[in-house]
């Protein structure tokens, strides 16, 4: 697989889209202490979202042992954080406050630009220019107003993981390439007592993607890439999103109290029904392959069953059939941390440190370099299918950031509850933006 390729595939994405160290003193206006790198003993606070244990996890352990030993005055201190907490709670608080963490979970787009607006992030483009030129564009989606303010470690489209062994029991052939074929899927998973679709509503954001996965499929480029720059939502094709999802819940593919699952926390959760069998399918991105590890009764059965397609397409529609949703984690530095902080946001970035992460199987690597480590076919699926794709929208609450991401998300989570409509979910984000 050409790596070019890939880098051009994403391409669209892109262009849509004080804590006091010990030992170390920043300036209250964010300049670099005085002194040279590694002199003085330096603590670093480390917030990332591999909260539950496993292979993510345990390598980020990895790496931050392994810079400390090649720089003995750093020592790091991780703090793993579930992704709803952190993002929403956690990570706006201590932002907010006069000890923020000294790298965090940065997920780009709309947030991060809000993020270095109020001046919280440290601008790290002078330092990281040769990462930014390995990576290739992904690295857009972690700048405001031209500058870096972030480095991205994963990039991946999302799909639907699903249980081999569960569609040939219901004799589904091949994975569905439009809705109707899906629609087709969970009749004939429902015949044999099997929850077609797992969903996690209960952490919102789960059910939110089934939303802009239809409106990626109801709207043009043109009006994706004017959303996200403008936040104008008059085109119809954003009520036309709520209408197909409404039409898609009354075939009643989830599972039974959905609305309270929550996403990715154990065995119960909705990629825990996925992972042991209770469920055929599950709407998720690349991620996805290592939470359900960690969920998982039976790994290895796991490994034998699960595999990846891409959204399906609605015929018909105006939106770009081969178009994808898509996005990736990366990590900031708080604007105050110490200059230790981008050196070890560089490490992580590194091939060889990408190539450990892809080994894990818990995402795809960013560094053209790794791409090769990536051997789980499910992932190596999605690895093909970004390249492949015509066009990648960033997920939509991180591309319009996080005041109108959120409003959207709720009005959507209520059409889900049953007490929400198309027409609320654009109510609700015009008005967000008007803020």
């Amino acid at each position: 697989m050409a790596i070019p390729r890939r880098a051009g595939a994403v391409l669209a994405l892109f262009l849509t889209s004080s804590l006091l160290a010990a030992g170390c003193s920043n300036g209250d206006d964010g300049t670099e202490p005085a002194g040279e790198l590694y002199e003085n003993p330096v603590t670093l606070t480390w917030w990332h979202n591999a909260s539950q244990d496993g292979p993510g996890k345990e390598y980020w352990e990895k790496v931050a042992n392994d810079f400390s030993a090649l720089h003995p005055t750093v020592t790091i201190e991780i703090e793993a954080i579930e992704t709803n907490q952190l993002q929403r709670t956690r990570l706006p608080a201590a932002l907010l406050s006069n000890d923020p963490p000294d790298i965090f979970q940065a997920w780009g787009g709309g947030e991060l630009r809000e993020q270095a607006e109020a001046d919280y992030l440290k601008d790290i483009t002078d330092q990281v220019q040769a990462e930014v030129e390995n990576i290739g564009s992904s690295v857009e989606i972690w700048q405001a107003d031209g500058r870096q303010y972030g480095l991205p470690y994963r990039m991946g489209i999302e799909g639907i993981w699903y249980n081999k062994d569960l569609f040939d029991q219901a004799g589904i052939d091949a994975p569905p390439a439009t809705f109707d074929e899906l629609n087709d899927a969970v009749t004939k998973l429902k015949a044999i007592d099997v929850i077609p679709i797992a969903l996690g509503a209960g952490d919102k954001w789960p059910a939110a993607h089934w939303w802009y996965n239809f409106a990626l499929r109801a709207c043009s480029v043109e009006t994706l890439r004017s959303a996200t720059t403008e936040l104008n939502f008059d085109d119809p094709c954003w009520v036309k999103a709520g209408e197909d999802l409404q039409a898609f819940i009354a075939t009643e593919p989830f599972q039974d109290n959905f609305i309270a699952t929550p996403g990715q926390n154990d065995p119960t959760s909705a990629n825990g029904l996925l992972a042991n069998g209770q469920a055929a399918m599950e709407l998720m991105g690349d991620w996805n392959r290592g939470t359900l590890d960690t969920v998982a009764s039976d790994p290895e059965a796991l490994a034998e069953f699960i595999g990846w397609f891409p959204v399906p397409a609605i015929a018909g529609s105006a939106g770009d059939p081969a178009a994808a949703l898509g996005g990736g984690d990366g990590f900031a530095c708080a604007k105050n941390a110490p200059a230790e902080c981008v050196e070890f946001l560089k490490y992580i970035v590194s091939p060889e440190v990408q190539t450990g992460y892809a080994e894990t199987g818990t995402g795809l690597p960013v560094a053209p370099e790794a791409a090769a480590a990536v051997t789980d076919p499910a992932l190596q699926s999605i690895l093909q299918a970004t390249t492949d794709a015509s066009y990648v929208q960033l997920w939509l609450d991180t591309a319009f950031g996080s005041t109108v991401g959120s409003a959207m998300n709720d009005a959507i989570v209520a059409i889900f509850a049953g007490n929400g409509s198309p027409e609320d979910v654009v109510t609700a984000m015009k008005s967000a933006a008007s803020k």
